[in-house]
Order: structure tokens, then C-alpha cells, then sequence
């Protein structure tokens, strides 16, 4: 079963989020964060360390300067690692025992926009439970700071880089090249714009790169996993093999095939769970998805004796659902993908690495066995809201039961959830009959946004 989803404040699906320089975001509430934050994770007498990674923003060196002044406040030290994905900082938080990681990053999100995550001493994001006690302490403010002899230390780790990179070319067998593959590869202009194409090229693939200068405001603008137009044309252009994309923190996978097709997460996943369940590496007999992913996937893997266990969205609950089945594969239909074996949170290269494993073993296009199944229609709409509250609307909620019933009468099925990190309702539906739930959907949307005027003009 997922994790209860309780009532925050600050901290949403991933970490906190919001826009940089305001409310939560801002060098007051971040160095109150750090400072709760060594509060609850200092235990034992050993020396405290936190490591902190960060993506490309602008705003990126504010909230590092203030998280940094905040722990070193609290007698924690300070490993700063620049520039990294967000699955590096979670595998340097377990590889150099610390005590906590950090990663500061909006992910996806529009280069205003920021947000710090955390990771445990295992490189484990953190329980609602936890966020809840960290939560209540930031807003509470009752800190125990460091005498002037045990005030932190701070330093730059300088081969962080260099780590991730080994580690990443360590998930593929030795001996396995990535000779004769051109692959164009975008980095969002973020966080794995030195890493990435450093790992594919030391494979010994001809690499292009794109989404790789970044100048603290073009993360994910009009590139990346979100936006692969750019890549889809560079892949027909430089008549490359395949694309891939990462998104602003690099912890999301989409690809793109030699003819410009892209490969979502679902495929992927299926993908790679059909590779590893053939060579006897799956476990749990099944992968672990949310309530987004297509239900062709579904279908797929029960034909193959394999099942879906489905989680409430953001991949901490798919985290949580592959720890508490016994599963080693899962992710989102928008990319996140997490391989357990490697990694403990989404890492977009790392598996970007084992569909070019399946490739190099199998001498095939990815045209040929990127798409695994058929995807059901499936239609969705980010409605954006004043507020999620109107989602309980008496009119809203009539709509929705309508919706469901049509649906039901389908065989298909309705998904209307807030998003974590924006002021988005998402509205989804899927079904065999592509015109109808188009229609269901934007029936949905036109109440949602009738009633969010309504309330906006009172």
C-alpha cells in the first residue's frame, strides 16, 4: 500500500518546492531548514556531515550559502559537491557516510522555481513521518546551535564528479562497449550537463551533445525530458541511433528512437523488466508504477506472468511500494526510473544505461524493441487551479462521479489528483475508445475551470 500522503505545509510529493526568493524558498526559511535538519538527524557523538549537491539555477548558490550557514551553525560539516544529478547526491550521501544529503533543485520546474530534497544516511529519501518532525521544527525555530569550538566545517569535494561517473559506468558488465552507437544526448541544460556525456563517451559512444550550457536560467527551457522536440530533430539530423533525455535534476529517463519516436517511461520500464526477467535478475515477479502508468503496461506484463503494483504518484511512493513487494524495477510513465540494484532513487542515466545494455546484447534497433506493448488512449489535462481546495465544489464532484461511471462503463478508468509542486489539478482518463475520453476529460476541465472562476471573481 503507498504511504499515507498527511497534510504539509512546506514540504510536497518531493521535498519543498516553490519560487526562488519567496516563501519557502527564501535564505531565511532554507538556513531554518538546514538547522532543523541537523537538529533531528545528529545522533551518536561521531562527527555530523551532510554533503550538499545542487542543479544549474541562479538561485542555486543563494540557498547553498544558506543551508551551508545553517548546518555549520549546528556543528555539522559540509561536503559541497556542485553540479550533480540529484541519484549522484543519494549515491555519495550512502558511499561517504554522511548523515544527510541535499539536493537543491526544482527538477522539471522552470529556472525561478527551486527546492531542496533530502536523503538519510542510506541515500533514502526521507518518510512522510520524518518530513513531518522536520517540518514542525523549521516552523517552531528552537535551535540548539554549536559553541564557537564546534562550529562546522566546509569544503569542496572536488572529484564528486569524477565518483558518480565510475560508479555509473560500473552498473554496465566490464566488458561491455558502447562502440559504433551515436547517441544524442540532452541535459536539460541541468544538472548532468558535464556527467552524462562524460559516461557515454568513456563507453565509447559518439556523442552529441545538447542541453549542456547552461546559464543558470535555460534549465529545461525548451529541452530535456519535458520538452524533446529539440532532441527528436537532433536524432534525424546527425542520423544518430537513439536519443536520450534528462531532465534539470537528471533523476528522469525519456528517449527517442533512430526515427525520432519518442520512448516514454512505461516502455521503458517494460523494457527493461522484460530484459532482466529473462536473464533471472527480476525480482518480486512484478514492477512497481504509479496510478499514471498506462494500463497497455498492465496488460503486457500480466501476458508475460509478470503484475503491476501501483502506488500513489511521485517516486518515493514507488521507493516505498518496491521495498515493502521485494521489487528491483520501477518508475513513472513521465520517466522517473528507479533500478534498486544501483541506485535508491530515480536516476535517468543509470537506466538510460540498461536499455543500451539490452541493445549491445540483442544487435537491434530501438525502433525494434522500444515499444513493447500498445498503450491504451489515456488523455490528460493540467487544469491550473487559484486553489485545490475546489476540488471538493459540489458541482466538480458531480462532474467527477459522472466521469467514473462512464468510464466504468468503458472499461476504463478515471485519475484526478493535485499536483505536488504546482497549482495544477491533473485530470487523466483511459479507455479503449480514444474520442470518448477525450471527451470525458475536457467535460471535466471546462467544470473545474468554471468553478475555479467562479471562486476566483468572489
Amino acid at each position: 500500500m503507498p504511504a499515507t500522503q498527511h497534510s504539509r505545509t512546506l514540504f510536497g510529493t518531493d521535498g519543498i518546492r516553490g519560487k526562488a526568493n519567496q516563501y519557502p524558498i527564501t535564505p531565511d526559511m532554507m538556513l531554518k531548514t538546514a538547522m532543523a535538519a541537523a537538529q533531528i538527524f545528529t545522533r551518536g557523538n561521531h562527527r555530523h556531515t551532510v554533503v550538499i549537491g545542487k542543479d544549474t539555477r541562479q538561485s542555486g548558490y543563494m540557498i547553498e550559502m544558506a543551508l551551508t550557514s545553517g548546518f555549520a551553525a549546528m556543528g555539522i560539516d559540509v561536503a559541497l559537491l556542485g553540479p550533480l544529478p540529484t541519484p549522484a547526491v543519494a549515491n555519495l550521501t550512502r558511499a561517504l557516510r554522511a548523515d544527510l544529503g541535499v539536493m537543491i533543485s526544482a527538477s522539471h520546474n522552470p529556472y525561478h522555481d527551486n527546492g531542496i530534497k533530502f536523503f538519510n544516511s542510506e541515500g533514502n529519501k526521507l518518510t512522510d513521518a520524518e518530513e513531518i518532525a522536520l517540518e514542525k521544527l523549521i516552523l517552531e525555530g528552537a535551535f540548539n546551535l554549536a559553541d564557537p569550538y564546534h562550529v562546522g566545517k566546509v569544503r569542496r569535494l572536488e572529484d564528486a564528479m569524477g565518483r558518480y561517473v565510475e560508479y555509473a559506468k560500473a552498473t554496465l558488465p566490464r566488458s561491455m562497449r558502447l562502440d559504433g552507437l551515436k547517441i544524442v544526448i540532452d541535459c536539460a541544460h541541468g544538472a548532468a550537463y558535464k556527467v552524462a556525456p562524460q559516461v557515454l563517451w568513456e563507453l565509447g559512444a559518439d556523442v552529441i551533445s545538447i542541453g549542456v550550457s547552461p546559464d543558470g536560467m535555460n534549465i529545461n527551457e525548451g529541452c530535456g525530458a519535458t520538452s524533446t522536440a529539440l532532441l527528436r530533430e537532433s536524432v534525424v539530423k546527425h542520423h544518430a541511433h537513439l536519443g536520450i533525455a534528462l531532465d534539470g535534476d537528471a533523476d528522469r529517463l525519456i528517449m527517442v528512437d533512430e526515427n525520432g519516436n519518442v520512448i516514454n517511461g512505461d516502455a521503458i520500464m517494460a523494457l527493461i523488466a522484460t530484459s532482466w526477467h529473462q536473464h533471472g535478475l527480476l525480482k518480486g515477479n512484478s514492477i512497481v508504477a504509479t496510478q499514471m502508468s498506462n494500463l497497455g503496461l498492465e496488460r503486457y506484463l500480466n501476458s508475460r506472468g509478470l503484475d503491476l503494483v501501483r502506488t500513489a504518484v511521485g517516486d518515493r511512493y514507488v521507493i516505498e511500494g518496491m521495498q515493502s513487494h521485494g521489487c528491483n524495477v520501477g518508475g513513472e510513465q513521465s520517466g522517473h526510473m528507479i533500478l534498486s540494484d544501483y541506485c535508491t532513487t530515480g536516476d535517468g542515466l543509470i537506466a538510460a544505461l540498461q536499455v543500451l545494455r539490452v541493445l549491445v546484447e540483442r544487435g537491434q534497433k530501438l525502433s525494434e524493441i522500444g515499444r513493447p506493448f500498445t498503450p491504451v488512449p489515456q488523455f490528460m489535462r493540467n487544469v491550473r487551479v487559484q486553489s485545490k481546495t475546489i476540488m471538493a465544489h459540489g458541482e466538480i464532484q458531480e462532474a467527477l462521479h459522472k466521469a467514473e461511471s462512464e468510464l466504468k462503463r468503458l472499461g476504463g478508468r478515471l485519475l484526478v489528483r493535485p499536483s505536488g509542486t504546482e497549482p495544477l489539478v491533473r485530470v487523466m482518463a483511459e479507455a479503449d475508445d480514444a474520442q470518448a475520453i477525450n471527451n470525458i476529460v475536457q467535460n471535466v476541465e471546462a467544470v473545474i475551470l468554471k468553478v475555479n472562476g467562479q471562486c476566483s471573481n468572489a
